[in-house]
Order: C-alpha cells, then structure tokens, then sequence
C-alpha cells in the first residue's frame, strides 16, 4: 500500500506574510528599485474595474508613489486596461496585454456559450472580422460598436453582440480613459493597432505559473484558476514540480512554490495598508483565508456595490472610504471588530499618508466609524 507524501506544512499566518511580500505590502517597494510599470508587470496586472482602483493598489505597495508615475505609463502606452484574467479589466503592462490575452482566450471563448441564444445565427468568425474593421478603423464606444454589428444582424440580441466582441478580439481601452485627473467614456481599439504590434500567438502557461507564483504563491492548482480562470492545469504544475518546492496547508492542499521565493517568518511585523475595491490581494486564491478571515468573507461588498478594504496585521479588518468636498478629504475608517489604541494610532498614519499622496486637499482628516457599520 502506498504511503502519503508529507510535505512541510504552512500555517495561515505564514502563507499571509509570505503573500504580503510578493504582493510588496509587508514592505512598500522602493522607487528605485520597482517603477509604476514594473510593479504592475511584477503583480501580473491590476484588478482595474474603475480607473481609480490601480492607481490606490499601487500606492499601498510602492514607496513615494505618485498617480502621475502610473498615468504617464498609460499615456506612453507602456500599460493599458484590458479584459483579461477572469473576464475583467486589469491594467497590464503593453507586453502582458500581448501575450496574457491570447493564453486566457480558450475562458472567454467559453464565456461566449453563455449566449448563445441571442447570437443564434450569427457567425463569429465572421463578427470578429467586422468588429476588427471598426476599431482599428478609429477606436468606438461600445455602444457605437453594438449598433455597427447590429446593422449586419440585426435579429441578433444587442448585448450578446457586444460580449461577441469583446471576447473574441484584444480589446483595449483607449486613452484619455485610465489616465490620473482625466476622463473620457470607454473606447475600444485592438491590442495590435494601439500597440503597433503584430499579434502574437498564445504562450505556453509555463511561465504564467512561475509568474503567479512570485506574485501570488505559495499556491495550489486551484489558486492559480480562480486568478486565470484558466481549467485544467493540474499537468501544468506536475510538469513544473521538479523545478519547485512543494508545501501543504493546514487542511493538507498541496501548494506550489519558487524553490527562491520570500517567506517570511509568521511574526514578521505588518503594517496596515489601505487596499482599493477588488484588490487582487482579495481575489486570488480558491482559499482566502490567507487575507480574509471567514467570518469577513461577506463584508468586502454589498449587493453589487464593493467597498475599498483595510488590512491589520495583515488581514482584512476593515472597510473605508474617501470624501472630497471642496478642499477638505475626509478618510473614514470602518473597523469590524474593536482596534487597539496602537492599531488606531498606525492606521491614522497610514491614512495621512494616503490623504497626501492621492488628494490635493489642503485639510485631511480621519474618522473613525463605529464597529460593525458599512457603507
């Protein structure tokens, strides 16, 4: 009868500094070493379902950031917002929206099965054919596209049409959208024309793994698909055991690891950061628990509105918001369970600093909620 491999178990509260670190919020990364672009390379992208979002991730992550160091690399187009890793938008940088695109499209391939029933009829070859010739011929809001392909199918239910669209090309959003201080409706053009790029054919997801892992490991196979939403990878990672360390949870789940990648000790000291609605931090792992204690795993969101998050020692402890009127920003911090005077005093600090960095306010203040409220 064959035996169980064991493998060196990981506690909650190590795999939690462990991702810290490769998420640069045990420590923020120096300006020096990590730019804007690089960071948003090194973390595999950046959950950006608004524009706002990216911009508050990395100021928690990099040391005397400024939203103009990200804006300048959109405007450059070194980074771009995308529809990429579980059918959202993340900025990515021009590289990643190349390549990361073409290895996720088997998922959004199978997004479209969803609607089938309004595209009855339509060819999607063909539609993607059509869809192309519009945006690369100037870049068109989504509603300007849906009434583009609706005049070649008319029968077709409008909506299906646009997510026809969208899943089947590289799709970017085109400044001034994304862009610090700016605004502008969504525009869409292909990753190619607004790159200059010819298209590159789908990678291998060899790579992705390693990559996921620095960012994101130790991880399980499941972990890796609730961030790609990619299926089917367990022989990715047998095909990549020999070059890795391998390690349990509490539970027994087997995780993946870089044999040179951090883990800190369990103790290390965490700062509190202050993470934007849907920080990849949150939305990684098949098993949060790492972040987000159980008994929170709800009070991230509320119907369909998400509010921004708050770490303690490193795990969700918190909701906040920001209010600017006239010239005064107001940051309020929503505990969900009582905070030490010493985690009040530190989570002012950060809060200052968050003030500083993302408001031209003249007058900053901190408030402090009662526990248990939202919203």
């Amino acid at each position: 009868m064959a035996t169980k491999t064991t493998y060196p178990r990981l506690g909650t509260r190590a795999l939690n500094r462990a991702t810290l670190q490769r998420q640069l919020l045990l420590r923020r990364a120096p300006r020096t070493a990590m730019t804007a672009e690089r960071a948003v390379r090194h973390l595999v992208g950046l959950q950006a379902q608004n524009v706002k979002p990216p911009y508050y991730a990395l100021a928690a992550r990099l040391a005397d950031f400024a939203p103009e160091d990200l804006s300048a690399a959109m405007a450059d187009r070194r980074v771009a917002r995308m529809v990429t890793m579980r059918s959202t938008i993340h900025t990515h940088t021009a590289d990643d929206c190349m390549t990361l695109r073409p290895l996720v499209q088997a998922a959004r391939d199978r997004e479209l099965g969803q609607f089938r029933k309004g595209l009855a009829g339509v060819d999607l070859g063909r539609l993607a054919a059509v869809a192309r010739e519009l945006v690369e011929e100037r870049p068109r809001t989504m509603k300007e596209l849906r009434d583009a392909l609706l005049v070649h199918w008319p029968d077709a239910d409008p909506f299906a049409l646009s997510v026809a669209a969208r899943c089947s090309l590289p799709l970017v959003q085109v400044t001034p959208r994304g862009l610090w201080g700016s605004s502008g409706q969504v525009a869409l053009t292909t990753a190619e024309r607004w790159f200059g790029r010819e298209p590159e054919p789908a990678p291998a997801p060899d790579d992705t793994v390693r990559r996921y892992l620095a960012a994101f490991g130790p991880a399980s196979v499941k972990d890796f698909q609730t961030w790609s939403g990619l299926t089917r990878t367990r022989e990715v990672f047998d095909r990549l055991r020999p070059g890795l360390l391998v390690f349990e949870d509490e539970h027994g789940t087997e995780l993946f690891d870089l044999p040179d990648a951090p883990r800190p000790d369990a103790d290390t000291p965490a700062a509190p950061r202050f993470l934007p609605e849907f920080d990849n931090l949150l939305l990684s792992h098949a098993d949060r628990s790492r972040v987000v204690p159980p008994e929170y795993r709800t009070r991230m969101w509320k119907g369909n509105q998400a509010f921004c998050t708050f770490l303690v020692d490193g795990f969700l402890a918190g909701n906040w918001r920001l209010e600017e009127v006239k010239d005064t920003a107001t940051l309020t911090v929503q505990p969900f369970a009582p905070l030490t005077r010493t985690q009040r005093a530190a989570l002012t600090d950060e809060a200052a600093g968050l003030l500083t960095t993302m408001t031209s306010a003249r007058t900053h203040d901190v408030l402090f909620a009662e526990v248990g409220e939202t919203g």
